[in-house]
């Protein structure tokens, strides 16, 4: 079967067409249809319909659509301002989780409604997307100011577990977390500059002792989540800190934070599970 024939294939498939129905669309014969999926090739006058009538482009008859949407993607993002490129990635997330419902309709009811949502929304209310198969999970949070997403495929030989440190470490991070004193630290490093803040000044900016301070620092030392650094001075060498290369605390941080809102039904959800999660 060439290229152009496993395409057809594929698509009149998933557009759910015999094909029959498929080639009373483009005014052709189920013979022509079935000779193209078993090699043969259409004539370059056809392929318009052919495009049309499944829904995709001449180049996706080609095999050569998910390359360009990639290299289109990654063009058109390089090329805008950085605050502009976050904003449409973030759209395209979007149109991501509606797309992965498998539902055609379903998508296109909702994507003029919400993917320019984030730029009507009322402040005042969190909006949330949720989408759990077999095959995966994806997430989206939507207000003016606040957006993020989420997105994992499911392991399909091992399962998540297997992935996962061990419980008793697991329950160490939250524990980190559910230290009011360590948690308000965070709170201010993510506050400052990416610069180095001594213990002295995250002292002052947190209102706590210095003992407190030093404690909780080198906790989040042990963890990695802060690097101690070394700053030199008249009076000597000053212990400083920084959080630069830190990324995995602000997502928690933020899905934490959607649990504690109490995760109000979604503007769009859909659980579609029959496996184990774990």
């Amino acid at each position: 079967m060439s290229v152009i024939g496993k395409q057809i294939k594929k698509y009149r498939n998933q557009k759910k067409y015999t094909q029959e129905k498929l080639g009373s669309l483009i005014g052709v014969t189920t013979q022509a249809v079935s000779k193209w999926e078993r090699g043969g090739t259409p004539d370059a006058e056809v392929l318009p319909k052919l495009a049309d009538a499944l829904g995709v482009s001449i180049d996706a008859l080609f095999g050569r659509e998910e390359q360009d949407i990639r290299l289109t993607l990654m063009k058109k993002l390089s090329a805008m301002p950085q605050d502009e490129a976050f904003r449409s990635a973030f759209n395209y997330c979007w149109s991501l989780i509606l797309g992965l419902s498998g539902d055609e309709s379903l998508t296109e009811d909702f994507a003029d409604t919400f993917t320019g949502h984030p730029e009507k929304s009322d402040k005042r209310n969190n909006y949330f997307s949720k989408l759990l198969c077999d095959d995966g999970l994806a997430l989206a949070r939507i207000t003016d100011d606040f957006r993020h997403f989420f997105l994992m495929i499911r392991p399909q030989e091992e399962g998540i577990l297997s992935h996962f440190e061990s419980e008793d470490a697991i329950r160490q991070v939250f524990a980190l977390f559910a230290d009011k004193k360590t948690l308000k630290i965070l709170y201010y490093l993510y506050t400052v500059s990416d610069i180095p803040v001594t213990a002295p000044l995250i002292s002052q900016g947190t209102g706590l002792e210095p003992h407190d301070v030093e404690r909780c620092m080198k906790t989040l030392c042990d963890k990695q989540i802060v690097h101690p650094m070394k700053i030199a001075s008249v009076d000597g060498e000053i212990n400083s800190y920084i959080i630069r290369f830190e990324t995995n605390v602000l997502p928690l941080l933020c899905y934490a934070d959607g649990i504690a809102k109490g995760s109000p039904y979604p503007v769009f959800g859909i659980c579609d599970r029959k496996k184990p999660i774990f």
